[in-house]
């Protein structure tokens, strides 16, 4: 459908939330006929459906039906390909597109540049990273995207920008073929979401549409053969470069790490011979060995952009990462408290574990379909005790007794509003002076906890509680 009939379309919005409003109120604005169909009929949905009407959308909460005569058919993300709905469409001839899709398709013609990011783990941190960088550099910029902010409300909004760091999840890639990036990265690609997309592969495909269409750089992870495979992959504009980046030296076309210093040895000229000094590992916070990819990425996508590397540099500094990303909530009897919530699937948790020499790990919620061997037995070496928590906590259980037999572990099978508290108070018990409690769950939180920030929330006011006079960080 061309964008320019939405106006008198019928057009079914396939879910509420943070994704759905922007897109009814938007097509609403540009005189469709909308229609929102949602599973959900809770309190949240009702609300939201209420402000809806008001403004003259049809919401139908309950069981889900394509509304007869639909011309076209916008999804929030969170629907699987597989879901009737979008049979039906399929059925009758109709598109779907998802809601970063429309965004692109009514951007304006001197609209900006999207600069994207995807990958299964590093995603905000590094949008966030990049957007600080191009604010040092002066230009008019905004995180976006699967960050939390609608792309839909930035494209038709009134504020101008000169680029935007864009955020872009692996369902939002699924629904948006059209969208083609000025420079995009992909950070890492680990099993995830495979119950959405149903295999690895199928997972892998999406990420990798971030690199169609690019015009000046495809960024991927030196470290992860995978995302290099994905930019070999793509169908990207004549003269478009790719850029690797490193946690130890760069070659030529990569930025990369060398003596505690982040370079550039892609965006300089004679990058043969030459590298350029863009900021020191110091710069960054935290300076973990993934924070520091997550950098590197931001840095590449900055100066593809032709960021100078003084902003890089400006930008690092000022960055500061959201709670629940590897935080250090305090240190108590010479323990430190660290909170990694945000770790909700087995890459992002060992990204973490890696990161401290002797932890004790409180860990386990829903697993989503992962497995553990592979973590359990790289973070062996480094445990001094587990605590497991929710549903699948087993999993873990028999992973670490099969590769990590001596290491004592408490399994929690409480579920209450306490269960956190007496998480942490296992894990104090098992902790020696210049060890590290961290919470890197590597399971989501929603058995247990509405999200993994009430899931951070909860480990953070536990550890308040062991030493109320303690200096703690939220």
């Amino acid at each position: 459908m061309d964008v320019s009939r939405i106006d008198g379309a019928h057009v079914t919005v396939a879910g509420l939330g943070v994704s759905g409003l922007p897109a009814a109120r938007a097509l609403h604005g540009l005189g469709a006929r909308v229609t929102v169909v949602n599973g959900g009929d809770g309190p949240r949905e009702k609300a939201e459906a209420a402000e809806l009407e008001a403004l003259g959308v049809e919401v139908r909460l309950g069981p889900v039906e394509l509304p007869e005569g639909t011309d076209l058919v916008v999804t929030t993300p969170g629907w699987k390909p597989s879901s009737p709905l979008f049979a039906a469409a399929d059925r009758a001839g109709v598109e779907v597109w998802g809601d970063v899709e429309l965004a692109w398709r009514l951007r304006r013609p001197d609209s900006a540049e999207w600069l994207a990011v995807t990958g299964t783990n590093g995603k905000t941190t590094t949008v966030q990273m990049l957007a600080s960088i191009l604010k040092a550099a002066g230009l008019r910029t905004a995180a976006v995207g699967n960050i939390g902010v609608s792309l839909l409300d930035v494209v038709l909004g009134d504020e101008e920008y000169d680029v935007l760091a864009v955020e872009l999840s692996s369902y939002q890639l699924h629904w948006a073929p059209s969208v083609r990036a000025h420079s995009a990265a992909v950070l890492n690609l680990a099993p995830d979401h495979l119950d959405w997309h149903g295999s690895m592969e199928a997972y892998a495909a999406d990420k990798g549409r971030i690199y169609e269409g690019n015009r000046v750089a495809c960024v991927y992870n030196v470290a992860d053969p995978a995302t290099e495979a994905l930019v070999r992959e793509a169908d990207v504009e004549e003269g478009c470069r790719a850029i690797g980046f490193t946690l130890g030296a760069p070659g030529p076309s990569e930025f990369g790490v060398v003596d505690g210093i982040l370079v550039d040895r892609a965006f300089v000229a004679d990058r043969h011979k030459n590298a350029q000094e863009l900021a020191e590992v110091s710069d960054i916070e935290p300076p973990a060995p993934h924070n520091v990819a997550n950098a590197l990425a931001a840095a590449a996508l900055a100066r593809a952009y032709g960021v100078e590397p003084r902003a890089v540099r400006e930008g690092l500094r000022a960055f500061r990462p959201d709670a629940h990303r590897i935080a250090t909530v305090a240190t108590v009897d010479e323990v430190t408290y660290v909170n990694d919530s945000k770790a909700t699937n087995t890459h992002a948790a060992a990204a973490s574990l890696a990161t401290y020499e002797h932890v004790v790990w409180i860990a386990g919620g829903l697993a989503k379909g992962a497995t553990f061997d592979e973590l359990v037995r790289d973070a062996a070496p480094r445990l001094r005790g587990a605590v497991l928590i929710g549903a699948d906590r087993a999993l873990i259980a028999q992973a670490l007794a099969r590769h990590a037999p001596e290491v004592p572990v408490v399994d929690l099978e409480r579920t209450d509003t306490g269960a956190m508290a007496a998480a942490v108070e296992a894990a104090r018990e098992l902790a020696r002076p210049g060890d590290t409690v961290l919470l890197a769950p590597a399971c989501a939180s929603m058995d247990m906890f509405v999200n993994y920030g009430k899931r951070g929330d909860a480990f953070a006011e536990a550890v308040s509680a062991l030493a109320p006079d303690a200096p703690h960080q939220r």
